[in-house]
């Protein structure tokens, strides 16, 4: 069995007397995904702070690639972080900056990579997320759906081996979430990238647990994936900081659990 890209072990986190984890445990292997969901307060988001180390259980134990993030200080959660991408729910872009300074910003400020590297690895990401002829324009000319994709351009110029969604579809129209979702299958499919996606979204979370992507010359397919490629994007389900159900979106959709099936409706 490989060693998890992530895995928590009985996470339990309060703020005051409010439960936010109780006792959560999940992993994800190399190249696979795991859609969060759960009601709004669930913990959903806290999951994704405390796998980048922004947040310390109370008790338990959180690895990235079998590394204990919840014991590290701030200077080794720095080299952890070098393998982990974040794409937040606003993009969270720079208005000052143009779409391809935003994209290479890391590798700009936070490397000695030469400066041509620099510019060609951000063509092409630029160029994986349909976007390579958007390089010179301010995020304020993109619609809502273009930020997204810069986004998930800017968390994948440094080549992370994980990459954390949070909430990536929320506000856009379906055609739009649509083009996100296929961008997230292709990362996980054709670069092997390991994954969180939190989301409350349902019609995106059973697509990109469903859909397959398919390398193809010059475009990339995306057709339903066969029950054995299914089984490398499972469900989390949490409730009041719990986990509720674990597995994959075929048993998800036949859970005969009411709370499951209230929420699925």
């Amino acid at each position: 069995m490989p060693t998890p890209a992530i895995e928590f072990a009985d996470v339990h986190l309060a703020f005051d007397e409010k439960v936010i984890l109780a006792g959560v445990s999940f992993s994800v292997l190399p190249g696979r995904m795991k859609v969060v969901l759960g009601a709004s307060g669930a913990g959903k988001s806290t999951i994704l702070r405390l796998a980048l180390g922004l947040l310390k259980p109370d008790s338990g134990r959180i690895l990235i690639e079998g590394e204990r993030v919840d014991e590290m200080n701030e200077a080794d959660l720095m080299n952890v972080r070098a393998n982990l991408g974040m794409v937040f729910q606003e993009g969270a872009l720079f208005d000052s900056l143009t779409v391809r300074e935003n994209v290479g910003y890391r590798l700009y400020e936070e490397t000695d990579m030469p400066l041509a590297e620099v510019d060609a690895r951000v063509e092409e990401v630029l160029g994986f997320v349909g976007l390579g002829e958007f390089g010179a324009r301010m995020p304020s000319e993109l619609s809502g759906g273009q930020r997204r994709r810069v986004a998930i351009a800017r968390a994948l110029t440094a080549r992370p081996r994980i990459l954390l969604y949070d909430e990536p579809t929320t506000g856009l129209d379906p055609i739009t979430a649509l083009s996100i979702d296929t961008e997230i299958v292709k990362l996980r499919d054709l670069e092997k990238v390991s994954s969180i996606v939190v989301t409350h979204q349902l019609r995106d979370a059973f697509y990109v647990a469903t859909h397959m992507a398919v390398a193809g010359s010059p475009e990339v397919s995306f057709v339903e994936a066969p029950l054995a490629k299914r089984d490398e994007t499972d469900f989390l389900m949490l409730k009041e900081g719990r986990v509720a159900f674990e597995g994959n979106a075929d048993e998800l959709r036949a859970s005969g659990d009411e709370y499951l099936k209230a929420f699925l409706s």
